[in-house]
């Protein structure tokens, strides 16, 4: 046997033997969110206190006490805890939020990236991830857009 399959062949059995995280032994299921879009979450009773372990990562607004907006804000895995009026947990889940692929072409040149979001034609998007100079690019663009926006309107 050569190196590279035995290489290959460690690897394989490292990856399956490698131990499975608490959520997924435990069973529980994670809270899926796409950066950049919302989801309601509703819960049994009302709440008190809401915690995110990472605001950076998720965003939260509360519409009633019974029921949370959750906003995708970067790519990531945190959690969620939320308290009733005692103290007590009502919700402690975790909160992964994935990229948004529904619609989308990513356009890979070498190492470089460009994603384009296509409903029906293909414009370019920011999205985490892309080449630094063409997230730059359509950031001020879009800045740049948002602020004639702002000023035509003040007239």
């Amino acid at each position: 046997m050569t190196l590279f399959p035995r290489l290959f062949s460690l690897g394989l059995l490292v990856a399956l033997s490698w131990p499975v995280s608490q959520a997924e032994a435990a069973g529980s299921d994670i809270l899926g969110i796409a950066v950049d879009h919302a989801r309601i979450l509703k819960i049994d009773q009302p709440a008190a206190t809401v915690i995110i372990g990472n605001p950076a990562i998720v965003d939260v607004d509360v519409l009633s006490a019974d029921r949370l907006v959750l906003t995708g804000k970067s790519y990531g895995i945190t959690n969620v805890v939320i308290l009733d009026k005692d103290g007590n947990p009502i919700l402690d889940e975790q909160v992964a939020v994935q990229t948004f692929e529904d619609k989308t072409v990513r356009v890979y040149r070498q190492a470089s990236r460009t994603t384009l979001a296509c409903a029906p034609k293909c414009e370019p998007t920011v999205t985490i991830g892309d080449d630094t100079k063409a997230f730059a690019e359509a950031t001020q663009q879009y800045q740049a857009r948002q602020q004639m926006a702002v000023n035509a309107a003040k007239h």
